[in-house]
């Protein structure tokens, strides 16, 4: 990830890449491009804080509480460091609200193999985690077959988006099938829970970042 400006916007960008995610309670944009990834943004409706995560699933996921399936560990563990880093920050669960972008069909993958249908189940997590955890779902941009970028403002939980396609979501493609190769090869430490309260212990990860 990384601090920047961009001429057009009047508060300072936090970029951020897949595996990673931000929190911050400043007055900043974060950043990201998604293709089949899924961000997740949470923010609390105090204006306080908020933070974005972006993840990537590495299989097909089946049945109906996608959440709890051992395979969703690598969504699971984004939104554990995401949520708990708000906690740790000072936010309570109950006062988070949520908006969900990605999951675009951008990676060629043959129609059957795994991984073909990865970009809905990475949708099809996030909307069951936030429901299986009781956090309402503002608005949500998903599928299709162009990627986006995403501007969200935490303090405001205003977002700016913008999709595109052509030889651009090349890059995207490239960079999302090296990272699904190294999720792959390198799973995520630590154990990964599912929350029961606002009294979980919060841990930072070694793939994120939070920011105030």
């Amino acid at each position: 990830m990384y601090h920047h400006r961009l001429s057009g916007f009047d508060v300072p960008m936090v970029t951020i890449h897949p595996g990673e995610f931000w929190v911050t309670s400043d007055d900043v944009a974060i950043v990201t491009v998604l293709g089949s990834c899924v961000s997740v943004a949470l923010r609390d409706r105090s204006g306080a804080r908020g933070g974005l995560n972006h993840f990537m699933l590495t299989g097909d996921l089946k049945g109906s509480d996608l959440a709890r399936s051992p395979d969703a560990k690598y969504g699971m563990y984004a939104m554990e460091l995401l949520i708990n880093e708000l906690i740790k920050a000072g936010s309570a669960k109950r006062d988070l609200e949520a908006k969900v972008f990605g999951g675009a069909s951008v990676l060629r993958l043959a129609a059957g193999s795994p991984g073909s249908r990865l970009h809905e189940a990475n949708v099809a997590f996030a909307l069951d985690y936030l429901k299986l955890e009781g956090i309402p779902l503002l608005a949500s941009d998903t599928g299709g077959f162009a990627a986006r970028k995403i501007f969200f403002f935490p303090r405001t939980g205003r977002v700016l988006l913008k999709r595109f396609g052509g030889a651009a979501v090349a890059a995207v493609e490239r960079a999302e099938e090296g990272y699904l190769s190294d999720l792959r090869r390198h799973p995520p430490e630590g154990d990964v829970v599912l929350f029961g309260g606002d009294k979980e212990a919060a841990r930072r990860g070694k793939d994120g970042g939070t920011g105030r």
